[in-house]
């Protein structure tokens, strides 16, 4: 087969917000993703966000033992897309993302991956 890969760049990221009105509006997330050390992972992961609850940031780990297109979305308890925090080609490693949810209500919202192999997703707390 032939595989295309689609390289977004770190600023290219955003998320969509419903407001109470029920207009839909892109509003800056500020997050980053950054790779931690240089060992390659035997297992995937998601970690558990820390702290937990927040306000208004926190920061989420995940670990890939291969390299492929991943992506971390945060949704809300009606399963709407709030961030996308990674949508990119990732080579194998363990990552730490930051999240700043200074836009969001609080309540319970939840974090999943997403690769060709694994899934997971777990759920935090914002706290205002």
């Amino acid at each position: 087969g032939v595989f295309h890969y689609v390289h977004f760049k770190s600023n290219f990221w955003y998320g969509e917000v419903l407001d109470v009105f029920g207009q839909m509006e892109s509003k800056d997330i500020v997050n980053n993703v950054e790779q931690i050390g240089s060992e390659v992972p035997k297992n995937y992961e998601l970690k558990q966000n820390y702290p937990n609850p927040f306000n208004p940031s926190t920061i989420i780990n995940f670990s890939i033992p291969e390299s492929g297109l991943v992506t971390l979305k945060v949704f809300n308890i009606l399963g709407e897309v709030v961030a996308e925090l990674v949508n990119d080609i990732k080579s194998a490693g363990n990552y730490e993302v930051s999240f700043n949810a200074a836009n969001l209500t609080s309540g319970i919202y939840i974090y999943r991956i997403t690769t060709r192999n694994f899934t997971a997703a777990k759920k935090m707390m914002m706290l205002r």
